[in-house]
């Protein structure tokens, strides 16, 4: 760990133990244990820290903690904008706009100028009759048929312009991990769970890597973790029966 990043931390633990002391030690030693994983890197670390605080929502002390923290390690705001866009499908608009509006507050008192991961212009996204296909899976399509072929609408809508929202600063093994984590928080640990181990594994990711992610993700609750650990265990078992 830099010292920068070691400076960091001890900041961030002085406010926690403003609130409370003992809560602070609790709180640092179940961070040094989850930032010791070795299967993540420190970005897709910081990209699991925001993704928790906005499906929770921890917006206040703990986002700003985790964006700082990304900061000394490399994760710019450019890079949270774009993880915040592609989350927003799944944690929903009203929660990733509250991540936004912390995100830029953030940024100003910060001193920094809004870092975005493409230049502004007068037409960002197309979403009318022009955008380009929805790049869901048609054996997704015909289960989304199976329950309302307007809620296929919508998603074929969210799928077009995820894929068309800009330049793709997250790797598909990044946003497998994100996706999954939001799997977690919210405890849909079927069909979408599985679909997001798959994006993860197709990213380039192992099983050990994918069982990191809710090793990391147990810092932000336990007994959700624990039920994601038996659909995860579970699901590995039938991907891979002899493992």
């Amino acid at each position: 760990m830099s010292t920068a990043t070691e400076t960091t931390r001890a900041a961030n633990l002085d406010r926690v133990a403003a609130l409370d002391p003992v809560f602070a030690q609790m709180v640092g030693a179940t961070a040094k244990h989850a930032w010791a994983i070795p299967e993540l890197t420190d970005r897709e670390k910081t990209f699991l820290c925001v993704a928790a605080d906005v499906c929770q929502p921890s917006l206040g002390l703990a986002f700003e903690a985790h964006l700082r923290a990304g900061l000394g390690r490399g994760v710019s705001t450019a890079d949270i904008r774009a993880l915040l866009r592609f989350i927003s499908y799944d944690c929903g608009y009203p929660a990733a706009t509250a991540g936004f509006e912390r995100l830029v507050e953030f940024e100003a008192s910060a001193g920094s100028s809004r870092q975005e991961v493409e230049p502004l212009a007068d037409d960002l996204l197309e979403t009318g009759p022009g955008a380009a296909p929805s790049p869901l899976p048609d054996a997704v399509r015909s289960q989304l048929n199976d329950l309302d072929a307007h809620f296929t609408e919508h998603f074929d809508l969210q799928s077009r312009m995820r894929s068309g929202s800009g330049p793709h600063t997250l790797t598909e093994r990044e946003r497998g991990f994100a996706s999954m984590s939001i799997d977690v928080h919210y405890q849909t640990l079927e069909e979408t769970f599985h679909a997001h181990i798959g994006r993860a594994l197709r990213g380039g990711a192992s099983h050990d890597d994918v069982r990191a992610v809710l090793r990391f993700n147990a810092q932000f609750g336990v007994t959700r973790a624990w039920h994601a650990w038996k659909a995860l265990n579970a699901h590995l078992a039938e991907l891979d029966p002899t493992g």
